[in-house]
């Protein structure tokens, strides 16, 4: 499907980029994005939502990292003078060193992002660019996006989970609304919050006010795609995305999906 469209990108998607387990590719959708950056809806918003979660993610992502239980390796007294036991030791050692620098950088990717994050640099240039679809802090129609973003939160307009007490997802939605209303350009959202619509068998389905809103306050000939996958929205507009890419974002939703499953798997035992 190619498309003449905008994409907006949701927040949980862009924090993907440290849960992706191969920085390279992490890199190169971040190249893409620069690439197509005046395809952006972005705002003050998605910023705000990235920069507050960004160092909680990274924290996250360091629970499957700790240090080896050396105990385990510790070979039995008639054997510690062996070659075997000292190659073990020497390993050990160099282990530990290495591990040392990580520590180290990673205390500077959480303390210094702007100069030792790669993902944050990248977002920071993204976030930054000058664009009619930029609903930044300067930006003075960011008051009547507000006032409309209100609005629908008081009478519980989705996008909207059940328990939200902040209209973010109201002010992404109404500056989508107000970019498309400006241009005849198509519109692509990437997210996997299901108060934009529902996911079934990988398939993303747009929420079913949403797609009446968009019809009657748009054009019911433009298209709005809901999608999980940024790679989909990438090659959409013809930007350049590699197999490894596609596989890297697939085997991350696959985690994804099996962890929300042991989740309610557990909630489900506990009620029993």
């Amino acid at each position: 499907m190619k498309l003449d469209a905008l994409i907006f990108i949701d927040t949980n998607i862009l924090l993907d980029f440290y849960r992706i387990r191969r920085s390279d590719i992490s890199m190169e959708y971040l190249n893409r994005l620069e690439d197509c950056k005046d395809r952006l809806i972005l705002g003050s918003q998605v910023e705000m939502e990235y920069k507050k979660n960004r160092q909680k993610v990274i924290l996250e992502t360091l629970n499957r990292y700790s240090k080896p239980d050396w105990n385990k390796l510790t070979p039995p007294t008639l054997l510690a003078a062996s070659q075997a036991a000292q190659q073990i030791e020497k390993h050990k050692k160099q282990i530990e060193t290495q591990q040392k620098k990580i520590n180290h950088k990673i205390e500077q990717i959480l303390g210094d992002p702007s100069r030792h994050d790669p993902v944050y640099k990248h977002l920071q240039r993204i976030f930054k660019h000058s664009s009619e679809f930029n609903l930044n802090r300067l930006s003075k129609a960011r008051f009547g996006v507000r006032r409309l973003a209100r609005k629908r939160f008081t009478l519980g307009y989705p996008p909207r989970k059940d328990n939200d007490i902040s209209i973010g997802d109201a002010v992404n939605w109404e500056w989508i609304i107000d970019c498309a209303q400006r241009t005849t350009k198509d519109i692509i959202i990437v997210t996997r919050d299901t108060d934009f619509g529902a996911i079934y068998n990988g398939k993303s389905y747009l929420n079913d006010w949403l797609k009446i809103e968009f019809q009657e306050r748009v054009s019911k000939k433009r298209k709005l795609v809901l999608t999980d996958k940024l790679s989909f929205a990438l090659k959409a507009v013809d930007e350049v995305v590699t197999k490894e890419m596609e596989d890297a974002e697939q085997q991350l939703l696959d985690t994804i999906e099996w962890l929300n499953s042991q989740l309610f798997k557990n909630d489900d035992e506990d009620e029993a």
